[in-house]
């Protein structure tokens, strides 16, 4: 049985102008100080510039070597922000543009020629990096349609479907050709949002075997998704894995929609570990029981606590709920040599019957 790696950390939420979160190298060193294993890294030029990153074996192997210099390794890169541009619906165009380089804002098929690119590069430098799994996001051509009003109009989600299959197939098979997984975020805003989603999309990439999932809790609590039932029906397809705790508080105000409440005020809230409702000895006891050998690495978001404080609360938390897997099976020493006579006498078999 295989053993679930950390505890790592996602930078994104972090990374700022001012030191220690100012560069990669003292971002590793501050993620070490706090005990982490593990960094997942946003790419960027302030990070980690793919256009170097995938053109260049040295450049790789310095980011890399720096980190370990640190006490970490680079656990997975990630493109959230450039996956969000693969597919965007025009309503959002110009929400979206702060995701692209300046020259790129306010032309939208250069700005996903752009993001297309970015991605096809992070396959070659998580090749280079010797990762395994990509984070990402879908992006989204319907979010506007999730409510099912006003009535839908015959076959326009299965178009919608087919259109970001057709946009997403050529990066997957970049991907493939690097030996990565594509791990989109199942979240709200994206395509992409549950298993339902899910489950449409791989149909239309043919069940691609690079199209996966990152799981991240937080953002089934807050659509009221069963977490647990979902590793039991797609955990064939979970390679990443967000350590992130949210909480759903309803009453008669405001409910799963929000009211365009900030988020302090919203009945569903992202917390820091401990402080929210997920059941994280559920979750890492299932995703142990099907072998998920990927790292556990925490997505500090919290409207109520501060950043420092959840990062120096998080690893430890990771660190208490990692699951040694068992050598051999508790009832072993009850057993005996492989016997087919006997077993043939328990069963009460012989050569007369």
């Amino acid at each position: 049985m295989s053993a679930i790696k950390g505890p790592a950390i996602f930078l994104a939420q972090f990374a700022g102008e001012d030191a220690p979160f100012d560069t990669l190298e003292n971002m590793a060193k501050w993620s070490a100080s706090l005990g982490y294993k593990g960094i997942q890294v946003p790419t960027g030029p302030d990070l980690f510039d793919l256009d170097i990153a995938a053109d260049s074996q040295d450049y790789c192997d310095d980011m890399a070597g720096m980190c370990r210099e640190a006490g970490v390794e680079i656990t997975e890169l990630s493109t959230h922000l450039q996956g969000q541009l693969v597919a965007v619906h025009p309503a959002y165009d110009e929400l979206f543009d702060a995701f692209a380089p300046a020259a790129l804002h306010g032309k939208p098929q250069a700005r996903t020629e752009w993001a297309v690119d970015q991605l096809k590069r992070a396959a070659k430098a998580s090749q280079r990096l010797g990762l395994n799994a990509h984070a990402t996001f879908s992006g989204a051509l319907m979010w506007h349609l999730a409510y099912p009003w006003p009535q839908r109009p015959a076959g326009l989600v299965d178009q919608g479907f087919k259109e970001l299959a057709r946009r997403w197939r050529p990066i997957l098979d970049a991907f493939d050709e690097a030996g990565v997984d594509v791990c989109y975020e199942i979240h709200p805003g994206e395509d992409l949002h549950d298993g339902a989603t899910f489950e449409r999309f791989l149909k239309e990439v043919d069940h691609h075997p690079r199209a996966n999932i990152l799981y991240d809790p937080s953002h089934f609590v807050l659509q009221q998704l069963d977490y647990l039932d979902f590793i039991d029906r797609y955990h064939e397809r979970i390679k990443m894995f967000h350590v992130k705790d949210a909480e759903f508080l309803p009453d008669g105000r405001t409910g799963v929609y929000g009211g365009y409440q900030d988020w302090t005020e919203r009945a569903g809230r992202f917390r820091s570990l401990g402080d929210g409702q997920v059941d994280f000895k559920g979750i890492f006891s299932k995703l142990t029981q099907y072998g998920f050998d990927g790292w556990a690495v925490l997505e500090w978001e919290c409207c109520l606590k501060d950043s420092a404080q959840g990062a120096a609360e998080g690893a430890p938390f990771i660190e208490r709920h990692l699951i040694t897997p068992p050598r051999y099976a508790f009832d072993d020493f009850a057993g005996g040599e492989v016997s087919e006579a006997l077993n043939q006498r328990i069963l009460g078999l012989n050569n007369d019957n």
